[in-house]
């Protein structure tokens, strides 16, 4: 306006009436009259969606005069306000007139509204890790259908539907479509809420993202309620679970990222915490069986419990977020943490850390007499096997090769301070009175250091025997279909 001289413009004129812009609506007018020529009838401008604001034009400009507008005309308008709208332009219809049903059509106004720098990457990023993203416009088709195929959201195989479309469809019906489409335009805030419930039916965890007042109630509903930091309204804050101080759509991407770290840092630490406890207590079980004494003193198994267990699972809770983690599409709603591959390194890890451990006690405890050697050496068998089990649970698939050993520092100082415990407890004389043990020699170590290794290395058989199968079922799966999220 300031280019074409028309920035004093607003102050030559009074407005004497308002109709604000809304949602359902799609348009606003204001009715105002010239300072210097209050005596005249008021003058009203509309501006909004077009295939609004030319239901209440009767007449069109061209060249400064007003020609009726008739069909032939209206098919040009709307041709060229699908051009536009396909180029990515956000499109405005202008009008003027004595009343609302009396206006003359002014003409269209194209604006450039260009995604934000590193959208489009962190679109990729999701979709590849399997998040299916749905964009919810009130702009036109083909607006909305041009952003979003620049961003990567549409393809051939996506549909579109309009908020007109959605009012024809229950939710049962919508639930059925909704996996298929990508772009919903026209949308106003009562579609949005009803295309959260869709896609919850289907079972999916749904995150809203919103800045206006009339974006709360979706956001409350959506099971993550994302709201803008800097153009968010406070009510839309109050609904929203998680703000986004910055507006920044990658952040959305980190958050997912986080959240899939810290989940699977939990199976780790659930992992190594419940295959050692198991052992403990089937060790103890057994060895009561068998009329075996207690392969382990009540000090032992505080130490075991507290000191030996507590580091290192701890530090596996900071483990770097793996990448092929992220890439892995989200977990159902309903999946317990305790899958079944989950459950079964648990049961492997506990037998073999109860055999490791009862043969090392059987195979000192020849002469039916418990010596301090025979406890010392029990004690320190456990211990190694818990040592070598926690280096195994930092990841569920890779192997620690690859991940790195020094790759988590916290980790490293958690198992070097444990073991260092352990040997002062070994050879420290006033911790040996407390715990009952004795010196061992350098090979009685090396011995039990190949045998608690047994432990990893079964583990990062099952590992590779897993990755194995896993790269089986999608060479099977890629040549037989694509991915339904590859579509949205």
């Amino acid at each position: 306006s300031v280019q074409m001289g028309l920035d004093g413009l607003q102050e030559d004129y009074i407005r004497k009436a308002e109709y604000p812009f809304s949602s359902e609506q799609k348009w606003m007018a204001v009715k105002c009259v010239h300072r210097t020529q209050q005596d005249k009838p008021e003058v009203c401008f509309m501006k909004g969606a077009y295939e609004q604001v030319i239901r209440y034009c009767t007449s069109y400009n061209c060249k400064g005069q007003s020609l009726p507008l008739v069909q032939q005309q209206r098919e040009q308008y709307q041709q060229e306000k699908t051009s536009m709208g396909s180029a990515g332009l956000r499109v405005l219809a202008l009008a003027s007139g004595p009343e609302l049903g009396q206006l003359t059509f002014l003409g269209l106004v194209g604006i450039i509204d260009p995604p934000r720098t590193g959208v489009k990457e962190a679109v990729t990023t999701l979709i590849t890790s399997g998040v299916a993203i749905k964009m919810i416009t009130g702009d036109s088709q083909e607006t909305a259908v041009a952003i979003a195929s620049r961003l990567g959201l549409y393809s051939k195989n996506s549909q579109a539907i309009s908020g007109e479309e959605i009012d024809d469809l229950d939710i049962q019906q919508l639930s059925q479509i909704t996996p298929k489409v990508a772009v919903f335009y026209r949308a106003s805030p009562r579609h949005k809420l009803k295309i959260i419930k869709s896609l919850q039916n289907n079972g999916a965890v749904v995150a809203m993202t919103g800045d206006g007042v009339n974006d709360a109630v979706a956001l409350k509903a959506a099971d993550i309620g994302v709201a803008m930091g800097q153009t968010g309204t406070d009510v839309c804050k109050e609904a929203a679970d998680m703000i986004l101080v910055d507006d920044d759509f990658q952040t959305i991407m980190s958050a997912i990222e986080e959240g899939k770290g810290i989940y699977n840092n939990i199976k780790n630490f659930v992992r190594f915490q419940l295959s050692t406890s198991i052992a403990a207590l089937t060790l103890i079980s057994l060895a009561t069986l068998m009329n075996f004494p207690n392969p382990l003193n009540a000090m032992q198994i505080l130490w075991i419990n507290i000191i030996m267990d507590g580091p290192p699972a701890q530090s596996l809770g900071v483990e770097p977020v793996d990448k092929d983690v992220i890439q892995k599409p989200p977990r159902n709603l309903k999946d317990s943490i305790l899958t079944k591959n989950l459950i079964v390194k648990i049961l492997v890890s506990s037998i073999i850390i109860v055999c490791g451990t009862l043969f090392v006690f059987w195979r000192e405890l020849r002469d039916n007499v418990i010596t301090p050697r025979d406890t010392t050496m029990t004690f320190t068998c456990f211990v190694f096997f818990d040592m070598f089990n926690a280096l195994s649970s930092r990841s569920q698939a890779k192997s620690v090769f690859e991940i790195g050993l020094c790759s988590n520092k916290m980790f490293c100082y958690a198992v070097l301070g444990s073991i260092m415990g352990q040997l002062l407890v070994i050879y420290f004389p006033p911790l040996q009175k407390v715990f009952q043990t004795e010196s061992l020699s350098v090979l009685d170590l090396l011995f039990l250091l190949g045998l608690t290794s047994s432990v990893c290395v079964v583990t990062e058989i099952i590992k590779k025997f897993e990755r194995s199968k896993e790269k089986i079922q999608k060479r099977g799966s890629s040549s037989s279909s694509t991915s339904s999220f590859l579509d949205v």
